[in-house]
């Protein structure tokens, strides 16, 4: 696996030492940062792109880092790596070519630092992109722990007319509780399913911490990766688990980050009809 495909995986923020539980050879990590195809963040992390180049790039044209590439400054976890990167310019500058571009009057401190505020970039995303793209951004900046919903709202409700409400729903569905991309994405599609209200990184007794979990319907949704089943012991680890959480009536449902990734409709009839046969049954767990 190339550095930068174990990276998507990943969330495209990752330490060098997930890197090469992922099969990455240290020397292709070196090859890639020499082609810019990954950062050095800080000491063995590691994030999609060109970072500091872009920062450059950004106070040559009078701009700043913003969207995807400043979620990835802040090394926040996104669902893909970004096809292009991403400036905000000011209003009166012209399309760079090679670059996703977007215009509005910039303020002084985000021209001091060439990177959009934390609050600005998850509004900036959730304005801008699809709803499950945006959501592991939200997620991202609550698990860092230096902004709150709350701010996220209160920015949401103040931003401009077009988009506003799709960066409301975002705000407010963002949790920090989410581990990872794979695990908001996962969200953002049960999200979709109605009847179906899982809530993430949730306790069942003493029992386990699941993935996402539906409570009332006794449904469990585990988001599967390689990283973490490339042992024996991991994989009888994970089997008993599961098997504890059928004696007590749950149903498990395993998604890839594959199926997740690109087979979402899958993902979602899959979570319907679970839902719709434990709708049938009646259940009511205990809580």
């Amino acid at each position: 696996m190339t550095p930068l495909a174990a990276l998507e995986e990943l969330g495209c923020v990752a330490s060098r030492k997930q890197l090469v539980a992922m099969g990455v050879p240290i020397t292709a990590i070196t090859k890639a940062l020499e082609a810019k195809e990954i950062t050095r963040v800080r000491h063995g992390k590691y994030v999609a792109g060109d970072g500091a180049g872009l920062i450059a790039t950004a106070e040559a044209l009078g701009g700043v880092v913003s969207h995807l590439s400043a979620a990835l400054h802040y090394e926040w976890t996104l669902k893909s790596v970004p096809s292009r990167s991403t400036i905000t310019l000011p209003r009166t500058s012209r399309a760079v070519s090679g670059f996703e571009c977007h215009w509005r009057p910039l303020r002084t401190d985000e021209l001091e630092d060439r990177v959009t505020s934390r609050i600005d970039t998850v509004i900036a995303c959730a304005r801008s992109y699809d709803y499950d793209v945006a959501l592991c951004v939200a997620d991202s900046a609550l698990r860092e722990r230096t902004v709150t919903q709350t701010q996220l709202i209160a920015a949401a409700l103040a931003s401009p007319r077009s988009g506003r409400a799709k960066a409301l729903r975002v705000a407010r569905d963002a949790d920090y509780r989410s581990a990872n991309a794979f695990e908001s994405c996962t969200r953002a599609i049960a999200n979709s399913v109605p009847g179906l209200c899982v809530r993430p990184q949730a306790w069942i007794g003493r029992t386990a911490r699941v993935d996402l979990l539906d409570k009332e319907l006794g449904i469990v949704v585990e988001c599967e990766s390689f990283a973490h089943h490339g042992t024996k012991e991991a994989l009888a680890r994970d089997v008993r688990r599961y098997t504890a959480l059928a004696r007590l009536g749950y149903v498990v449902v395993r998604f890839t980050w594959a199926e997740v990734m690109y087979a979402p409709d899958y993902v979602r009839q899959a979570l319907a009809d679970v839902v719709a046969v434990r709708q049938l049954q009646a259940v009511r767990m205990p809580i």
